[in-house]
């Protein structure tokens, strides 16, 4: 079966679908998407102090307009004696409390924007992987800014505008109405690989596309990619070296980065953000830390005690949208650990830097003296001590119990196991038992992505 989507009407040349069926789109569309793009390539090399005043404008103007229009936000703030002047620097932050998950998927028609018809605001959910889904709504103007500074972004990892690229994702979209067809064709110019079902006749197939319409630049779940590299390495195909390489949705390892990168002879660009507010940072081309998306969120790293963190200090993640009027989201917290860094990227451009994100809180193992384990960061350093194991995912239902979900690899031994074993309890602890249960791969989630480590403490 045919697990890669595309079209027929792609052979037309990119610079057409740029220079012409792009701007003509918006024209119909009544879109400002480019006018947009245009001012984010422009605002991304401000300096940093410009950008950062900019950027604390857009928080006060979305402050006052939740506290006028969202009824959630305007009952919070009364609750606690505040108002939008109460915010004058960003160390009065902490005087707003935290939303979470809860809050948004118990009060949902509350943070709607009294203004909009719901019926008309677009629609979204996020994914569940963090153990329930969130129905979620943005206005026009928003989803116009998240999209150009996605497309801001994909230009620095190589792709542009009219580019026909490839994309690896579980349950790809499909073109229906003629509108999507037309889009489909003249814009968004993606084929792509169903990895939902991934196998040696799909990827061939989808090999062979990519060869066919010279795609230069493909984009999907990093462990997606990761698996994509690996056949062809293991096979010894012979592939073209790409331009450019963007992995998201999930953690980008060293040693799968190191693999890509060498069946592809072309860097990878991670990217990294969220359904409910969209791209939040991407690697430039010096792919050293992430670039904030500083125009469009406001980001804070925050300790478990509620405070800000030092830089290089693994924390909380807690943003802010600055452009849903739609359903405004102020100091949200997506589940997310990671850390901010203050140096200068050798790229010269403003924009603060994302240094490390680390995964998801639920992603986080627990040891029986209470301390936190990065998992996915465990992981990777076992599997690269470790010989003959190729995946892991560990699953942590007791504090003094860890299941190993375990794939064997080149070199596997039956020593292997014993010596995961041994790198695991010095983690936890002697006295945790771990239990290695043989699989032949890791499970994908309902949406394509997958999670190496969970913790149901």
């Amino acid at each position: 079966m045919q697990k890669f989507y595309g079209g027929s009407l792609m052979l037309c040349p990119s610079f057409i679908s740029k220079n012409i069926f792009y701007p003509v789109w918006d024209i119909w569309d009544k879109s400002k998407k480019l006018q947009v793009l245009k001012s984010l390539e422009k605002s991304q090399w401000k300096e940093s102090v410009e950008l950062e005043l900019y950027q604390w404008q857009r928080f006060k103007d979305i402050l006052n307009y939740a506290y006028l229009n969202s009824p959630y936000y305007k009952k919070l703030f009364d609750n606690k004696g505040l108002t939008p002047d109460s915010f004058r620097t960003r160390a009065d932050l902490p005087l707003l409390p935290i939303t979470r998950k809860l809050d948004v998927r118990n009060n949902l028609e509350k943070f709607l924007s009294v203004p909009y018809d719901k019926a008309e605001l677009i629609q979204a959910k996020t994914g569940g992987s963090t153990g329930f889904s969130l129905e979620l709504y943005f206005d026009k103007a928003c989803q116009e800014h998240r999209n150009a500074a996605a497309l801001r972004s994909d230009r620095w990892a190589g792709w542009n505008l009219g580019m026909v690229r490839g994309e690896l994702w579980g349950n790809p979209p499909r073109a229906g109405s003629l509108k999507e067809k037309i889009r489909h064709e003249l814009l968004d110019r993606v084929f792509y690989l169903d990895t939902m079902q991934i196998n040696g006749d799909s990827i061939a197939s989808f090999l062979n596309v990519c060869s066919q319409h010279n795609i230069e630049v493909i984009f999907g779940h990093a462990h997606s990619i990761y698996i994509y590299a690996k056949y062809i390495h293991e096979q010894r195909l012979s592939v073209a070296p790409l331009k450019g390489i963007i992995a998201t949705s999930m953690m980008l390892l060293s040693h799968e980065r190191e693999l890509i990168e060498k069946v592809f002879a072309c860097k990878v660009t991670n990217r990294y953000g969220c359904e409910e507010v969209g791209l939040i940072a991407c690697e430039c081309e010096k792919h050293h830390g992430m670039h904030i998306n500083a125009e469009n969120v406001l980001v804070e790293f925050i300790r478990e005690d509620g405070t800000a963190a030092d830089e290089n200090e693994m924390a909380k993640i807690v943003v802010t949208d600055l452009r849903n009027q739609g359903m405004p989201l102020l100091r949200y917290q997506i589940e997310d650990m990671g850390s901010f860094s203050s140096r200068v990227c050798a790229c010269g451009r403003g924009l603060p830097l994302l240094e490390k994100v680390s995964g998801r809180v639920a992603d986080f193992l627990k040891t029986s003296n209470g301390d936190s384990v990065a998992g996915i960061s465990l992981i990777e350093r076992t599997l690269t001590k470790v010989i003959g194991i190729e995946q892991m995912q560990l699953v942590q239902d007791e504090l003094e119990r860890l299941k190993v979900n375990r794939v064997k690899g080149q070199g596997y031994t039956d020593n292997s196991d014993q010596i995961l074993i041994g790198e695991l309890k010095q983690v936890f602890g002697d006295d945790v038992s771990i239990d290695i249960w043989d699989v032949d791969s890791i499970p994908q989630l309902a949406n394509g992505k997958y999670r190496f480590s969970i913790c149901n403490l």
